[in-house]
């Protein structure tokens, strides 16, 4: 299914740009394996669709393409020009890191591997990254607090979002991890000197694991969600302040 999905995405990017399609790049989990046996329900396919220029005509061909994308449950392609990936290093080093560790060329060049990462802001955008997906974790659950299934379901499927931003944190502090969810989480664990057992309850659920939380620890498993990414942005708040 991940295969004819993308070969078809491919085509269909091709047939819309032509020469234009400068390159086209699959990035994350699903670029190396990791992570797709295990969950396959929640493991996105991320690209990156870079064109030599993106303008009003390219935005047109790209929406028939994007909206088919969608409808197939996964996120929208990034659709920059080659001279904004060039020159967007400092503002995404959280984004062309992960493209530089797990990556697979679909289509046209290799664009991302000779980026050279800019991480002069990368603390802040982690920081930042961290609160703001807290804030829209909240928004996103306050109508499905009577609904424990739908709760969980969407804590679920924000674990790789925070993973990421808990693998740069730990990267910050100078500890490299390997990108699997299980390895993340427990170098957290030795980090940071909590147990993280929100993040554990959730990557069983993503795992299929049959025992889950009942209805009645649904918002606490939530609050104690909230609470452990809240310790990952203190964590990173702390190294701007010299602070162990």
């Amino acid at each position: 299914m991940m295969e004819q999905l993308l070969k078809e995405l491919t085509n269909r990017l091709k047939s819309q740009y032509g020469q234009r399609l400068v390159s086209l790049i699959l990035y994350g989990s699903a670029a190396d394996g990791s992570g797709r046996e295990q969950e396959p329900e929640f493991s996105d396919l991320n690209i990156l669709c870079v064109l030599d220029q993106v303008d009003g005509r390219a935005l047109a061909a790209s929406e028939p393409v994007f909206r088919w994308w969608r409808e197939n449950r996964q996120p929208a392609p990034l659709l920059m020009s080659a001279e904004e990936v060039a020159a967007s290093t400092d503002c995404f080093p959280i984004e062309f890191q992960d493209m530089k560790d797990r990556r697979r060329v679909l289509e046209g060049r290799d664009i991302v591997a000779d980026l050279v990462i800019d991480f002069s802001f990368h603390r802040a955008q982690v920081e930042h990254e961290l609160r703001t997906n807290v804030l829209r974790l909240r928004q996103q659950a306050a109508p499905l607090l009577g609904n424990p299934a739908a709760l969980l379901r969407l804590c679920a499927d924000a674990l790789s979002t925070f993973c990421v931003l808990g693998r740069h944190a730990l990267l910050l502090k100078g500890v490299r991890v390997n990108p699997r969810k299980r390895e993340i989480i427990e170098s957290l664990k030795a980090s940071l000197g909590r147990d993280f057992r929100a993040f554990d309850t959730l990557l069983g659920i993503r795992e299929g694991k049959p025992a889950g939380p009942d209805s009645s620890a649904a918002i606490p498993l939530f609050d104690e969600y909230v609470s452990e990414i809240q310790g990952i942005a203190a964590f990173v708040d702390k190294l701007e302040k010299g602070e162990s």
